[in-house]
């Protein structure tokens, strides 16, 4: 990297927030190391550091939580990894609109756990929300199991602020759910891996928390056997806020051994005994063990249980 570029993203950024040499060690992803990591605090900072790096032709990769970095093929070259993780605040709570805006680089579980204190949240749980920030969740469209009922990310968000390539600031959507003028761009940018632009702020639209959460699992001996307990659930009365069925190898995820059906319900207490009732016998039916209840915690390794499945297929540094 030329030092008169460094020395210019060290002047915008801050000397500390522009890491190189041995620093770089967790942004190597598939043996490629980038020539520099820059976290910006602003989104001012972030347009003037993309300006930079358009004006001498060097690519950059957005870079929230780290948790989809081997996804797809990394650039030829590497350019600057442009971090977001000083980008983590929660710039308003609307709780009679049920909105939120936030920056990108916040993590999703701290963004949830605000939420919570107002008895709301936001209806995703991707994998690893501890570290998957709540700009790398949009931009990958990650989801977790509640995607069942409550859809994915295209379904909340409602207004976004992205820096594009040029270090434009560009801003589409707005602040309230029944926003109807113009283009919805904001999904424009749901999946899009960075490639349209960097998010750096988002508005979502969001719920009241339940009463009460309940998931269970349903041992079977044949894996054809929990996908008839499938279709005979999907067939049904039940509103389950989630179903997971998981072959030998993804069930160990969950401490489970053998085929499982995993299913959630949430709502009102008495709701949601009678919604367990009634799938024990709908599983048994179709060759289903007991219903089992699971933990609380379970929920973000049914989250992760997919990659019980198949091998890692990139050497991306992991953070434990």
């Amino acid at each position: 990297m030329p030092p008169a570029l460094l020395e210019k993203l060290r002047a915008t950024v801050g000397p500390a927030n522009v890491l190189t040499g041995i620093e770089l060690t967790p942004y190597v992803v598939e043996g490629r190391t980038p020539e520099a990591a820059v976290f910006p605090g602003s989104v001012e900072e972030v347009a003037a550091v993309i300006g930079l790096a358009a004006e001498t032709a060097r690519p950059v990769t957005p870079w929230g939580g780290g948790t989809a970095a081997s996804v797809g093929i990394p650039t030829a070259r590497t350019g600057l990894v442009l971090g977001l993780r000083r980008l983590g605040r929660l710039l308003e709570h609307e709780p009679g609109d049920l909105t939120a805006t936030v920056e990108a680089g916040m993590t999703v579980a701290t963004f949830q756990t605000a939420l919570r204190s107002r008895g709301q949240w936001m209806s995703l749980d991707p994998a690893d929300a501890h570290l998957a920030t709540v700009g790398g969740v949009l931009a990958t469209n990650a989801s977790g199991p509640r995607r069942h009922l409550y859809g994915t990310a295209r379904d909340l968000l409602i207004g976004v602020t992205v820096v594009t390539a040029d270090g434009a600031v560009v801003r589409g959507g707005g602040k309230v759910v029944k926003n109807v003028a113009g283009y919805d761009l904001p999904k424009l940018f749901v999946g899009s891996y960075g490639t349209l632009g960097v998010i750096v702020e988002a508005t979502v639209k969001l719920r009241p928390l339940p009463d009460h959460e309940r998931l269970v699992c349903i041992r079977f001996e044949r894996l054809k056997d929990a996908g008839a307990a499938v279709r005979s659930v999907m067939a049904s009365d039940l509103i389950p806020n989630a179903i997971e069925l998981l072959d030998a190898t993804a069930s160990t995820a969950i401490s489970v051994t053998g085929a499982a059906l995993v299913v959630g319900f949430d709502g009102l207490r008495e709701q949601v005994d009678w919604q367990c009732a009634e799938l024990a016998r709908l599983a048994g039916a179709c060759g289903g063990h007991e219903a089992q209840p699971l933990q609380a915690d379970t929920w973000s390794s049914l989250g992760t249980a997919a990659r019980a499945t198949s091998p890692v297929t990139a050497a991306v540094m992991t953070f434990a």
